[in-house]
């Protein structure tokens, strides 16, 4: 009996992509071993993260932005998505140790001036409260106390591009305050969707604070018990992993809004096969000539002067498509619009689908400065991010087709999967219990007896015992 009508991922477009990435990501996965689409996910947010600050993309008249790109994998820990960023990052992190390493003068030159202001400031408001209580006139001591406020020491501003698991809020406040370019690099995606930050009273002013740094728009921040802000122009990349349960409890906790609001829409999502309990050791090799070439090129561009306005906001110069490479991209836009109707091929993601034109362009730029491109963007490079944004449309398909089942009964199509993948992969027409659930995608056992369940009344799969208990699969499966 059918389970349900599975939309079959894609092989990623690797030839898609320019040498430069392509090379490093090959280097990359042949020693680690993590899925493709995630050491792509590195390199992808490596780039976005090092190129956004310098160069905003023209789509066509009235249309542009930001080229920062959103992007989110769904797959279990262990995939080894922080080793992957690791090879891929370490430019970014060099230059944020040696920017604050050169800024320690000034923040210390800060500090000491800020506390003789505090000092004097407090001498004023003793002054004002003593003279008060005397009864005479504080008019003069209150204008002088104005004018302390307004010449208080501003903080140097230091770059920093590289966060953690920050929650939007201080997300959004560190690009307000101190540096205006930045980006979050997780593999724990949880700690960011599942946060206080992202709790019912307040999901909806975080979802819709992200939703305005994607599109590099203004964001006031309205506080009633502290200092608010406004954040002018800032550019942000997010590259998160997060396990299909956390992000499918995020989606019932937030309701329909991270996608009413264009939260998801924004992500280049992708779902990942598991290469767990493949993953054989393997010697280190002696040389990473690709992912050095890569690296050195992200340090190259960082070495630029970023376009940084005295307000603290970042306008970074605008870069136009050629006119071919523009015919193209008005070509993948009209396409993508035409299915988008009812009964078309994109009708169920085409919240996702009215942002992958945007997308298109953004990933294009980012090729353009990555390959140290003068002038517009090229053909060649908006047609390979046409591409990869096509592949990554076919995961949203996945992912919400999959997010729209009952619990159990994604569960067990995705075990199915797995089951399928491994045996055809061994030779074998069944898998251990245990082998199940250290490495397959249901970890819990309660979950995966219930996925089971759905599976064995379906007569797709069934347990037996033997000399240890096996799932077996049904052999037609196999067979395709």
């Amino acid at each position: 009996m059918p389970l349900t009508s599975p939309i079959e991922p894609h092989e990623y477009p690797l030839d898609a992509l320019p040498p430069i990435i392509r090379d490093a990501v090959a280097e990359v996965a042949a020693f680690v071993q993590a899925p493709i689409p995630l050491v792509i996910t590195s390199a992808l947010a490596t780039a976005s993260l090092a190129v956004q600050g310098y160069a905003d993309v023209r789509r066509a008249n009235f249309l542009q932005g930001p080229c920062g790109l959103y992007l989110l994998a769904i797959a279990d820990s262990g995939e080894r998505k922080s080793t992957c960023d690791g090879y891929f990052s370490e430019p970014i992190k060099d230059y944020d140790r040696r920017m604050q390493e050169a800024a320690k003068v000034d923040v210390d030159a800060f500090k000491a001036a800020h506390g003789a202001w505090e000092a004097e400031r407090d001498g004023l408001l003793a002054a004002i409260k003593a003279t008060a209580k005397g009864g005479k006139s504080t008019d003069e001591l209150k204008r002088n106390l104005a004018e302390m406020q307004r010449a208080e020491p501003a903080p140097p501003r230091v770059p920093r591009l590289l966060y953690g698991d920050a929650t939007p809020e201080a997300l959004s406040y560190k690009l307000a305050k101190e540096w205006p370019v930045g980006g979050v690099l997780s593999a724990e995606g949880g700690a960011i969707f599942g946060s206080h930050g992202m709790g019912r009273d307040s999901v909806m002013r975080n979802l819709a604070g992200l939703n305005q740094l994607w599109d590099g728009s203004g964001q006031p921040v309205d506080r009633r018990t502290s200092e608010s802000y406004r954040v002018t122009s800032a550019r942000l990349t997010v590259a998160l992993q997060v396990q299909g349960p956390t992000l499918r409890e995020f989606s019932v906790r937030s309701g329909a809004l991270a996608r009413g609001t264009g939260f998801f829409a924004r992500f280049l999502i992708s779902q990942p096969e598991s290469t767990q309990g493949t993953r054989l050791f393997r010697e280190a090799p002696p040389e990473w000539p690709a992912v050095s070439l890569y690296r050195r090129r992200i340090a190259e561009i960082l070495e630029r002067p970023m376009p940084i306005q005295e307000d603290g906001s970042v306008v970074p110069p605008v870069i136009g498509l050629s006119p071919a490479a523009k015919k193209a991209w008005i070509d993948v836009h009209d396409s993508i619009e035409l299915a988008l109707s009812r009964g078309g091929e994109l009708y169920d993601v085409r919240d996702v689908a009215s942002k992958a034109a945007d997308n298109v362009a953004r990933l294009a730029c980012i090729f353009h400065i990555l390959t140290g491109g003068g002038g517009a963007v090229s053909e060649e490079h908006v047609a390979g991010a046409a591409r990869i944004v096509a592949w990554h449309l076919n995961e949203s398909l996945r992912f919400f087709g999959e997010l729209a089942l009952p619990v159990e009964l994604a569960n067990a199509a995705r075990l199915e999967q797995w089951l399928v993948d491994r045996c055809r992969a061994e030779g074998v027409c069944a898998v251990k219990w245990k082998g199940a659930l250290q490495y397959g995608p249901v970890r819990k056992a309660d979950d995966l007896r219930a996925a089971l369940r759905e599976l064995a009344e379906r007569g797709r799969a069934r347990l037996v015992e033997a000399a240890a208990w096996l799932i077996e699969v049904n052999p037609l499966l196999l067979e395709g």
